[in-house]
């Protein structure tokens, strides 16, 4: 079980590079088993390209190591946050792609300007605070899950599957590693678009609720009939 855990973890971590995602070792991705409350995720600083399905780490949701030759991921206690606050995640996503870094860093979140954005999520991307100097000095990476967790206390995460960081980058889940990492690109490229929107028209709305509202529910509601259906 823990060693096809491992492969579907290297696989959706191989995705990062080929979609963009990542420059050096600047990202990860992790999955997690729930039954066991065991999760896979990337060993930290380790290159791509030197990557194989037995490097990946297994750990439990207290962040300590069961299984693997390598250190997890320093991320590790944020995924662990946050699997622990999203029951209904199955994995998690760390990057700096640089568009949605961009938001980030501007302490901005990202408004849906258009349709492509409304069909992966609903509303815009929300942009976090930034930790307090307590929070950072007595658990950085534990507080940052936290604080993203406590944020969504009484909203959908499953409806906004993403979070801006400020001054850091954004954070995606999905039901598995792999649709994690589809979140991850999606909402690099809504930032890539809601960049060149606002440099076209500095005065630009968020679109219409009700447009929002056909695109998301169409995809996503109780009634949705987009794709082929089963």
């Amino acid at each position: 079980m823990l060693e096809e855990l491992k492969k579907r973890v290297y696989e959706a971590n191989m995705q990062l590079p080929k979609h963009g995602l990542v420059t050096f070792t600047w990202g990860n991705v992790s999955e997690i088993d729930r039954e066991t409350g065991y999760f896979a995720i990337k060993p930290s600083g380790v290159d791509y390209d030197k990557l194989r399905p037995e490097d990946m780490v297994i750990v439990d949701l207290n962040g300590d190591k069961i299984e693997g030759e390598y250190n997890p991921s320093s991320d590790t206690a944020t995924h662990a946050e946050l699997y622990r606050a999203f029951l209904n995640i199955g994995g998690i996503v760390h990057t700096h792609s640089p568009w949605a870094t961009s938001w980030a860093q501007a302490g901005r979140g990202i408004p849906c300007y258009g349709t492509t954005h409304a069909d992966y999520m609903y509303g815009e991307i929300p942009c976090v605070r930034n930790l307090t100097q307590e929070e950072i000095d007595s658990g950085y990476e534990k507080n940052t899950g936290v604080l993203i967790a406590d944020f969504f206390k009484d909203k959908d995460y499953e409806a906004v599957p993403a979070v801006l960081c400020k001054n850091h980058g954004p954070f995606t889940w999905g039901k598995d590693g792999i649709d994690a990492v589809h979140n991850a690109v999606v909402l690099e490229e809504v930032a890539k678009m809601a960049v060149h929107t606002e440099a076209i028209n500095p005065n630009v709305k968020p679109a219409p609720r009700e447009l929002q509202d056909k695109h998301y529910y169409r995809k996503h509601g109780a009634n949705a009939y987009y794709g082929q259906g089963k």
